[in-house]
């Protein structure tokens, strides 16, 4: 079990577990804020660069799962739909995974966190914001292009797409489908970066393999609730989250 830990104390793997089985039991609820629950917690007793590699598996073979939970067909068409965006995205993760160790993980979490509390906050206010038709392409380019650039240096590019589906009015399964798709497909492109950063490695990867199984279970429970909320109430919790993720990111930079 000590090679699985990571050298980690024993409060510490189990702190990590209990993490993951909560953030997993969230992504499969709403579909997504694994990478942002587990950064931020994990964060607080590992130091930030074993932080992002212990979230590295259980992202990629959670959103495996996410995104061909109807089927492959029905994956291909959402990335056929989205594909601007998708590219956007991976191209840009790919670019900044580059400079994870030269930028502040605190400046991150603070400009990531600030826009995403004040949308939640619009939406839940009763105010929604809808993107006209004419504006679409362009937006999904620049929401791609910042969630590619916060993707690869905090592992975390899920708010900037949800603010897109959220806007758009998605409904509630192609919501959840659109962000395993493309969570998946910058999952891969983001363990391949951080295998050649270095961020991903020998020490590192066996703790994240072992957290791959709470993530799975969590998950699994997460699925029967999606299956019950209705649209609105989905909607409701996924903005609450939102909020609260963003707050907390904006917390731990603060504190830095």
């Amino acid at each position: 079990m000590d090679i699985f830990a990571g050298g980690l104390e024993p409060w510490a793997l189990a702190l990590a577990i209990a993490v993951t089985l909560v953030a997993g039991f969230v992504k499969g609820a709403v579909g997504f804020a694994m990478p942002m629950i587990m950064i931020s917690a994990l964060s607080s007793f590992l130091p930030g660069h074993e932080a992002l590699a212990a979230l590295l598996l259980p992202t990629l073979t959670t959103n495996l799962a996410q995104a061909f939970r109807q089927g492959p067909s029905a994956a291909w068409e959402s990335v056929v739909k989205y594909r601007r965006m998708i590219v956007t995205i991976i191209v840009f993760i790919v670019i900044s995974a580059q400079f994870v160790l030269l930028i502040p993980s605190w400046l991150m979490y603070v400009l990531l966190g600030v826009p995403i509390v004040g949308f939640a906050l619009y939406q839940l206010s009763g105010r929604p914001l809808v993107i006209a038709i004419h504006h679409r392409k362009r937006v999904e380019i620049v929401l791609g292009i910042v969630a590619g650039l916060y993707g690869g240096i905090s592992g975390v590019w899920g708010p900037p797409l949800l603010v897109y589906l959220l806007s758009t009015g998605t409904e509630k399964r192609e919501q959840v489908r659109v962000q395993g798709v493309v969570f998946l497909l910058g999952a891969v492109m983001l363990t391949v970066a951080h295998l050649r950063s270095g961020v991903l490695n020998a020490s590192t990867a066996p703790l994240s393999a072992l957290l791959v199984i709470p993530a799975w279970i969590g998950m699994w429970v997460g699925f029967r609730l999606q299956d019950r909320l209705d649209p609105v109430r989905f909607r409701w919790w996924t903005l609450l989250l939102l909020a609260i993720t963003g707050a907390n990111l904006i917390r731990r930079g603060l504190m830095g």
